[in-house]
């Protein structure tokens, strides 16, 4: 639960950036969003969320 968290304000930081900066779009934010909870609907939801646990992991053993 702790890294779909970090990786929900991650991305919704990264949203306010390139929103601010003009990079993104309203629309395009609307889109991304809207793209998310269809994704979340489907069977590729466990899929996703497994591969984000895996590379939150993967991540998270390496030593600088």
């Amino acid at each position: 639960m702790a890294i779909s968290i970090s990786v929900f304000l991650l991305l919704l930081i990264l949203a306010v950036v390139f929103l601010r900066n003009g990079a993104l779009k309203l629309s395009h934010a609307v889109v991304c969003v809207l793209l998310g909870f269809y994704l979340a609907s489907t069977s590729l939801a466990p899929t996703i969320q497994n591969g984000l646990t895996a590379t939150a992991d993967l991540v998270s053993d390496l030593k600088p």
